[in-house]
């Protein structure tokens, strides 16, 4: 059996979307075929065999820091590791309480692959790429140049304006100019160059995070804006000063997060670093009782540059790439981001914390459109070098002008992911997926002419393992899943099918009771879509053309992973 090492967390400001990742990993991981094992980073960049059990955990700041370790100094501050100042035995104590400490050279002793659900600097970047290079240790997802490429937003977008064709108007900044030039002036030629509205993004991070919408002509909008793609916060002593200690604390909770906060550690003016919000909020009342002058807070880890994006109307979408047995690029059917207003910016909020946009499959436009996205991103897939699986993503003018931007080469792995929706209308499940991008990641490393003997063996085997697999899925023990036409049944049995198919005993059918057709048996690819409304549309409607598509090119590989091509909907026996 495969022991795959899941690695998540991190020093980057994604790490819990990491861990809700890593959780769908943990989970979803084909039980047959492989053994999972969580492989923990902290915010230090320390590794830690996680003991199992704290998996299921509601966030990282739940098993760690430990409890025992922190203070509430003050007030009931959630932190991360990073603020808390420990001696080395310290450290290794609180390591202990919760795993084991592993160090790069003993990867080996414990899984044979990598699967890196992991998100930011130093884990799509190629740096922890390059680490596990270093050791032998093949690992999911693309390699060296496609990461360094996939992280840096800026570089991107001008390599897809020469290579791919990119019409979108860009401008960027860096912090030496904005310390250096006049506000005003700056956001003149902002608007000179990519015009009014704008996007204002961080160039180095990823859900979305240090992005917001500059709407008005307004300086004041625009500084704030720049400030938080920098993840710098100016705090007024007037404002700071009329707070009650319950709202101090709950202010500096909020710069505590890593969602919407710029973080801890952090620099007062540049200069003094600043570890524990209990630390701000004494230095802060220190300061403004000598001098009521605004102070500057700066995240150790912001940004250098700033990028400026026109605001482009029109749909937005995103679209996975994976391959076939060759390399080659197959493009998955395209996810539309559906808005209830055409001006909400799809940023970390609304991604993660509202429910004001949906994800339709494909794009509500022509067969034509779909397939000129799908050469698009297909072609970047190609020229990037990416390998395995990235995700696209892009608008679509309503003069049909295909706007490609963000390529995410480690794409988010929450069960509801953009990637899962897209393999599911190829047939593959949760777990089906994840089988796929071990295999073909396996398989890209061996492309790099790095341990390529050792790698080719582990390939032999995994394929064999995967070929017995599907030869003996009949022969498993039936569990249906029966489910009413509700949202919340769909939900439960969503979340049973995805259970079922990990496991080494079961074959999980699916039984729906639709309120006018009877009951049906279906497949992987009606397990994805958001509300029953969805599942009743994409029944009563004829298979779209793009997906239709979609799945003859994949077949080879949907039959490889399965055993079999994507099943049609049948009355329930």
């Amino acid at each position: 059996m495969f022991k795959v090492g899941i690695f998540f967390g991190g020093p980057a400001r994604e790490r819990e979307i990491s861990f809700l990742g890593g959780k769908t990993t943990y989970t979803g991981l084909d039980r047959y075929l492989f053994e999972p094992i969580p492989v923990f980073i902290d915010g230090r960049g320390n590794f830690i065999l996680l003991e199992p059990t704290l998996m299921e955990s509601a966030s990282i700041r739940d098993f760690y820091p430990p409890k025992a370790f922190v203070s509430s100094q003050k007030y009931p501050f959630r932190v991360y590791e990073e603020s808390l100042s420990l001696s080395p035995e310290q450290e290794e104590a609180m390591i202990a309480s919760v795993g084991k400490r592993l160090l790069p050279d003993e990867f080996k002793n414990y899984f044979d692959f990598a699967f890196l659900a992991v998100h930011g600097p130093q884990l799509e970047d190629g740096a922890i790429q390059g680490l596990l290079e270093w050791y032998g240790m093949p690992y999911y997802g693309s390699g060296l140049m496609g990461s360094g490429i996939g992280i840096d937003k800026i570089a991107q977008n001008e390599l897809i304006q020469r290579t791919v064709g990119l019409n979108k108007r860009l401008f960027s900044f860096s912090k030496t100019e904005w310390d250096r030039f006049d506000k005003e002036v700056l956001f003149e030629q902002v608007k000179a160059q990519v015009g009014l509205p704008f996007v204002c993004k961080a160039p180095h991070q990823g859900s979305s995070i240090g992005v917001s919408f500059i709407k008005t002509d307004d300086v004041q909008a625009f500084e704030a804006g720049v400030l938080q793609s920098f993840f710098q916060k100016q705090v007024h002593p007037q404002a700071w000063i009329s707070l009650s200690d319950e709202e101090k604390g709950a202010f500096l909770q909020q710069i505590t997060n890593l969602d919407e906060g710029i973080a801890f550690p952090l620099f007062i003016n540049e200069e003094k670093l600043c570890k524990h919000p209990a630390e701000l909020w004494h230095e802060l009342d220190i300061r403004f009782a000598e001098k009521l002058e605004p102070i500057v807070l700066s995240s150790i880890h912001s940004e250098d540059a700033v990028l400026f994006e026109s605001f482009v109307k029109g749909q937005e979408f995103s679209c996975g790439v994976i391959q076939d047995f060759d390399g080659n690029p197959l493009a998955l059917p395209p996810s539309e981001v559906i808005k209830d207003d055409e001006d909400i910016v799809f940023d970390f909020k609304t991604k993660y914390l509202t429910s004001v946009v949906r994800k339709g499959i494909p794009i509500r436009t022509s067969l034509e459109n779909n397939e000129k996205v799908h050469a698009y991103v297909k072609e970047t897939f190609r020229l990037f070098a990416f390998g395995a699986c990235a995700r696209i993503d892009g608008f679509l003018s309503p003069e049909g002008e295909v706007l490609l931007h963000d390529p995410n080469t480690l794409p988010g792995m929450s069960p509801s992911s953009f990637i899962f929706k897209q393999m599911a209308e190829i047939g593959l499940n949760v777990t089906d997926s994840l089988t796929y991008f071990i295999r073909f990641s396996l398989r890209e490393r061996i492309r790099t002419g790095k341990f390529t003997g050792s790698y080719r063996k582990s390939l032999a085997r995994l394929d064999a393992s995967i070929r017995e697999r599907t030869a003996h899925l009949e022969n498993r023990p039936t569990k249906t899943i029966t489910f009413e036409a509700t949202d919340e049944s769909y939900e439960i049995a969503k979340k049973l099918y995805n259970v079922l198919t990990a496991s080494a005993q079961w074959r999980p059918l699916l039984e729906y009771k639709h309120p006018k057709l009877g009951s049906l048996m279906l497949s992987a690819a009606y397990m994805a879509k958001p509300t029953v409304a969805d599942l009743n549309v994409s029944l009563s409607e004829p298979l779209h053309p793009l997906i239709a598509s979609c799945r003859e090119n994949a077949l080879e590989v949907t039959r490889f992973i399965t055993g079999d091509s994507v099943p049609e909907v049948t009355a329930f026996a």
